[in-house]
């Protein structure tokens, strides 16, 4: 069910912020746990699971397929993976880009036919980028228009070639969706990458039982997955996610005299661009209690208010902490100096453009930018104006973000509409008032 009205919120200068942030298991994770857990045999048990919007999204679609998905409570799942079939009705992802990116990529593998919809935001993200490759295995589609945009019809293989398929794209969900189809097909595929991207499904594919390797090249990687190895059930435990945890991770380093704990925080290599670039900002984030958990690592930050300083983010850093840049552009504005940050073509094809919405964003407050391409300058300024109205165009971290900003401005900052934080981190007002933080209806 997809919200019928905007719901705008306000946040204006908060005092020092205090407490224990406990933010949501992993999107990313918890995706992929409900998805091969649908695709292997047996039962799989998943405990952490994120229980927001674009998460339920993919547990309906599994059970639309075919897979028995049940929830326990309190982010307990079980899911009993099953022969998949063609579903009776439309598949709606919400807004959930990669539960439908994944999925496409499971059912191009597949012997069966099904449309792929979801709401007016994920309508208007490109797909042809995932499904293009897929035909390499012997799926076809049709989309509307030129990048294949939702409704999409598609018909999986119905004997499914092994595939060799260089990623043209830094996507983590490209890659994945390749890879999911690969499991379906006869013999050895091989995906390769020219950027490392995230990592999350080659290591739960060990853990579910599946046959793959991965081999260095150059500054990517080739992985190597043989097919047709029937995925055995696995218990998956998820770590709290990193993207949210960045939004009151930011708010402690920008608002005076604050002073926070993140438990349980993931730290895989592939997804800690953020705090390596606020490190190198000047940012006080102490890491503990390092762990394993489910094959991941993981943390707990301890992270107080720091002067933050204006650095050069290389391109190359941008596959580790895409989903943060907004975030990254409202620190920004609050550093000494320029931050540039490099080679984020990628946010073009978000819930939003985002390189244009953080832009507008900090236009509207006061904050001066320069965009050259796809690189973005943030001039940082010692008191940021604030006072705008910030348009999210249905998209969760720009809302987050500009309200993060508004908890340091001169003048208080409005969204527009909060009403999709749902999709990534339902309690999320919750837990930033817990903080000290101040948000209203304005």
């Amino acid at each position: 069910m997809h919200p019928q009205h905007t719901i705008p919120l306000r946040a204006r200068k908060a005092p020092p912020l205090k407490g224990v942030a406990q933010v949501p298991g992993d999107k990313s994770i918890s995706q992929r746990a409900l998805i091969l857990g649908a695709m292997a045999e047996g039962e799989t048990r998943i405990s952490g699971l994120l229980e927001s919007e674009d998460v339920l999204s993919t547990a309906g679609a599994m059970r639309a397929l075919g897979a028995e998905v049940t929830r326990d409570g309190g982010g307990k799942w079980r899911v009993r993976g099953a022969e998949w079939k063609s579903p009776a009705a439309p598949l709606d992802f919400g807004n959930s880009g990669t539960g439908s990116r994944l999925v496409m990529g499971a059912v191009a593998g597949k012997n069966l036919t099904a449309i792929f919809t979801g709401d007016a935001s994920l309508r208007s993200r490109p797909m042809a980028r995932v499904l293009d490759p897929l035909k390499a295995f012997g799926a076809a589609y049709q989309g509307q228009g030129p990048k294949a945009l939702m409704p999409v019809t598609l018909e999986g293989a119905r004997d499914a070639n092994p595939a060799e398929i260089q990623v043209t794209v830094a996507s983590a969900q490209v890659k994945s969706a390749l890879l999911l189809a690969a499991l379906n097909a006869r013999g050895v595929s091989r995906i390769a990458q020219s950027t490392l991207t995230r990592d999350h499904t080659e290591k739960m594919l060990v853990a579910f039982g599946a046959k793959i390797s991965v081999a260095s090249s150059g500054a990517g990687e080739v992985i190597s997955l043989e097919g047709r190895i029937g995925l055995k059930a696995t218990a998956v435990e998820v770590p709290r996610d990193p993207s949210s945890a960045a939004f009151p991770l930011v708010a402690a380093l920008i608002v005076p005299g604050s002073e926070i704990t993140l438990p349980a925080i993931l730290l895989n290599p592939r997804r800690t661009g953020l705090i390596e670039t606020l490190k190198e900002m000047g940012a006080d984030i102490q890491i503990a209690n390092r762990r394993a958990s489910g094959g991941e690592e993981i943390g707990d930050l301890m992270v107080r208010h720091s002067k933050l300083k204006g650095v050069i983010v290389p391109a190359a850093r941008a596959p580790s902490m895409i989903d943060e840049y907004p975030i990254l552009s409202v620190a920004a504005a609050l550093a000494e100096g320029k931050t540039v940050m490099m080679g984020l073509e990628e946010l073009r094809v978000k819930e939003s453009d985002r390189l244009v919405a953080i832009i507008a964003g900090l236009t509207a407050n006061g904050v001066a930018t320069e965009e050259v391409g796809d690189d973005l300058t943030v001039l940082g300024m010692a008191k940021v104006p604030g006072g705008g109205l910030v348009t999210t165009h249905m998209d969760h971290r720009i809302a987050m973000s500009f309200l993060t900003l508004g908890m340091v401005s001169e003048k208080p900052v409005t969204v527009d509409d909060v009403a999709m934080i749902a999709t990534s981190f339902p309690k999320y007002q919750d837990l930033m008032r817990g903080l000290g933080a101040i948000l209203e209806s304005p």
